[in-house]
Parts: C-alpha cells; sequence; structure tokens
C-alpha cells in the first residue's frame, strides 16, 4: 500500500475546526490529539490497527508509562524528529521526563496540526516551545 502525503495533509485539513473532545474521533463532531491521528488513520490506511483504551486527561501522570509512545511503535515507521516532514506524526511531551501524551500531525514547515485542550483541531506553527517537546516522529504505514 502506498500512502501520499498529501493524503494525509488533505484528511488532516478536514478536521480544522472540529471541537476538542476527550477520547472522541468524530469528524466535526469531536476530537483530541489522539482521536485526530485515529481520524485521520482511518480515512488513509483502513481500520485502525488496535482499539484506544480509556483513558483519563491525566493518564500519562498517573500511570508514568510511554503508553502513547509505546502504540506508535507497535504500528508506525519511527523515524528522526529532524527529518519529519509533511504526513509525519510527532508526539510531544508536555513536561521534562514526562511521558509522551500529545501528538500532532506535521502540515508544512514549521506548521501542525494537533488539538488540545481548549480548543479545536487547528493549524499552528511549531514553534520553540513545541519543538523543544518533541519525544518522536513516525510515517504511517506506506508513505511515500
Amino acid at each position: 500500500m502506498n500512502v501520499d502525503r498529501a493524503a494525509v495533509i488533505g484528511a488532516s485539513r478536514r478536521w480544522l475546526g472540529t471541537p476538542y473532545r476527550h477520547q472522541a474521533s468524530v469528524i466535526g463532531v469531536g476530537a483530541d490529539c489522539l482521536g485526530l491521528v485515529r481520524g485521520v488513520w482511518r480515512e488513509v490506511i483502513g481500520a485502525e490497527p488496535e482499539r484506544a483504551p480509556g483513558y483519563t486527561p491525566d493518564w500519562t501522570d498517573v500511570l508514568g508509562e510511554e503508553t502513547l509512545l509505546d502504540a506508535a511503535r507497535r504500528h508506525m515507521r519511527e523515524i528522526p524528529p529532524g527529518e519529519a516532514r509533511e504526513g509525519d506524526v510527532l508526539l510531544f511531551r508536555m513536561a521534562l521526563g514526562a511521558p509522551a501524551k500529545h501528538a500532532g500531525i506535521v502540515s508544512g514547515e514549521d506548521r501542525i496540526i494537533h488539538a488540545y485542550w481548549g480548543r479545536s483541531v487547528c493549524e499552528t506553527r511549531l514553534v520553540p516551545w513545541w519543538r523543544r517537546r518533541i519525544a518522536a516522529a513516525f510515517q504511517f504505514p506506506g508513505v511515500a
């Protein structure tokens, strides 16, 4: 299967404006950062490879495990963060030494599409604040 980067970006941009809703993954209705990645996966790849377990907003703080990072490693190809291009997925640590718990999709040079608390799915600049928090980068399966 070949997945075009432009298809990933197009699918991601269709989510813009979707309200933030914890654990949701329904375009136009609600999504969190994982729900956005899951929704783009469904559109460009097909069925999700595993069901996302229920999680609370503070799940990484409570468990202290790399649940999101481990799941990404099971289903996507990890690449050096400096090599991430349009259509690749970035995972972020919200605090130094904390597990990765935020995801976004690279949408252009220094731009990401993501959903986060109190906002909708939006496209923002990958400013130094976000860059310092990058934990890992991944490609969707079959990305050409």
